[in-house]
């Protein structure tokens, strides 16, 4: 049996991109890197470069982006003394902060997953109160979880603050971003949220996973609600 020496690290989807590219349009790649002025070339008139033109922006987008394509050194630990079924059950079910549990799937499920459906913060103000931070990914996640405190200075999101909207698409985008890798082709996710962010939601998804590939929307009504048109 051959040894393979693993890494440690996710699946660097940067790194993925390339071959992509390069079977698409092999003239742009010298070396493994992407020469842009032939990118350019080969795309003619299909480039927008005015600063003036539709777009979907918010404070620290950028680095939101970045962090959806850092890799991650952690590692899923098994349980077995709180797990049932061990060498029978299909099912796992994985406890950790969402970004890096999803950073650490990307190589045995990319573009594998059938369905995904998540319950996000709906950002009423203080249901999400942390900033990622994966120096320490163990204190990390104990902080965020309210099992320590220590390192890490934890606040909500009020609604007065500057960056209100801003803070719940940076903690959604790499979220959302890394979920699209693990869908198939035809998979679909379905996604929870009140009136709050569901604008912004949309325009998020449209983005991630193309606006053409929206289905259509459920709304669910409080118990408390119907009771009230009765």
């Amino acid at each position: 049996m051959n040894e393979v020496k693993l890494d440690g690290l996710s699946k660097d989807i940067l790194k993925d991109n390339i071959p992509i590219l390069k079977e698409l349009f092999p003239e742009i790649v010298s070396e493994d890197k992407i020469d842009f002025k032939k990118l350019k070339l080969v795309l003619g008139e299909n480039i927008e470069e005015s600063s003036e033109r539709y777009n979907f922006t918010w404070a620290g987008k950028t680095q939101a982006i970045k962090e959806s394509q850092k890799t991650s050194t952690g590692t899923l630990r098994p349980c077995r003394e709180e797990s049932k079924n061990w060498d029978t059950t299909e099912n796992l079910y994985i406890e950790g902060d969402n970004l890096e549990v999803l950073k650490l799937l990307q190589k045995s499920y990319y573009n594998k997953i059938k369905m995904i459906y998540i319950d996000p913060p709906y950002n009423t103000g203080n249901d999400f109160v942390y900033k990622d931070n994966y120096k320490n990914n163990l204190e990390n996640y104990l902080s965020i979880t309210n099992q320590k405190i220590g390192g890490l200075k934890i606040t909500s999101n009020p609604e007065s603050n500057g960056r209100y909207h801003s803070n719940w698409l940076n903690m959604m985008y790499p979220r959302l971003k890394l979920a699209r890798n693990l869908l198939t082709n035809d998979g679909v996710i379905f996604i929870s949220i009140d009136d709050n962010e569901v604008e912004n939601l949309r325009k998020l998804c449209d983005e991630i996973f193309g606006e053409e590939n929206f289905i259509t929307s459920f709304i669910w009504e409080k118990p408390s609600t119907l009771e009230g048109k009765n």
